[in-house]
């Protein structure tokens, strides 16, 4: 047999002997562990396996290690389940009885469940939960306590701090752009924001702050963030001399690097006239 064939042979033999012992190690941890409530989604399903996965795994880590960012998490996970199985719920098939009932009921479930962790929420006062219930929920009453919290140590997190830049947008952008600057100085380069890139290339652009706003532009290009034009579409936008922007992009490939090692500092940003 050729080895490049045999190599082949091996490495699909060890992608199948995963995928076995990946739905071999779930089903075990279900069955160890009731409380994970396994029974409530469409067990034993090739439809949502990689959504049901992950969250019967975050269960299991939220029961270990409880706190608001894991039941926060544990309800966009939930959520992303509910989307796939109300997709595969939909799905005609040659079994029409037991397997629809199936998806139908953790449909249902799926929906009570996220009910459930909302109520969980509730009942904590925490920035994290606050913001949840403000932004997710519509709560006015979580709104006022978050916002009570602006100036405090408990919103000097790189998290916070875009979530106070978000109450901001639309009633003051001088202190939005300051907001999500705190935001990324406040990161360590693991927890980086990358949409917060975009959010200052065009915020710094509606108030006329236009090197700054082609430099954010240029940065959110180097992190892979999509943008509205390539890099020669936006010298065209712009209208800067070459030296102007070669001044720019020197300051954009300076950001990004202190970016990455998390030291970060908006005065990196010169004050253009």
């Amino acid at each position: 047999m050729k080895p490049l064939k045999l190599f082949a042979i091996v490495v699909l033999a060890a992608a199948v002997t995963g995928c076995f012992e990946n739905r071999r190690n779930t089903d075990q941890l279900c069955k160890d562990n009731p409380k994970l409530r396994c029974e409530r989604m469409n067990q034993n399903d090739g439809q949502c396996k990689l959504p049901r996965t992950k969250l019967i795994w975050h269960r299991y880590d939220s029961f270990r290690n409880p706190s608001d960012a894991m039941l926060i998490k544990e309800y966009a996970l939930t959520a992303e389940y509910k989307k796939c199985i109300e997709l595969a719920s939909q799905i005609q098939t040659i079994d029409q009885g037991d397997l629809r009932r199936k998806r139908f009921n953790a449909l249902v479930n799926a929906g009570e469940d996220l009910e459930t962790l909302v109520e969980k929420i509730r009942k904590s006062s925490s920035p994290d939960a606050l913001y949840f219930l403000w932004s997710q929920t519509g709560d006015e009453s979580a709104r006022r306590s978050f916002l009570q919290l602006e100036g405090k140590p408990a919103l000097e997190t790189a998290e916070m701090q875009y979530a106070l830049a978000t109450f901001y947008t639309s009633r003051d952008l001088e202190k939005t752009v300051k907001l999500l600057n705190k935001s990324l100085e406040l990161s360590d380069g693991d927890n980086l924001n990358t949409d917060i890139f975009k959010s200052l290339a065009s915020i710094n652009y509606q108030i006329n702050q236009k090197e700054q706003a082609y430099v954010w532009a240029m940065v959110a290009s180097a992190f892979e963030v999509p943008v509205i034009a390539s890099a020669q579409e936006m010298k065209l936008l712009y209208g800067f001399s070459e030296d102007k922007y070669k001044q720019l992009d020197d300051i954009a490939d300076d950001i990004q690097s202190a970016l990455d090692s998390g030291k970060y500092k908006r005065s990196m940003m010169p004050k253009f006239n």
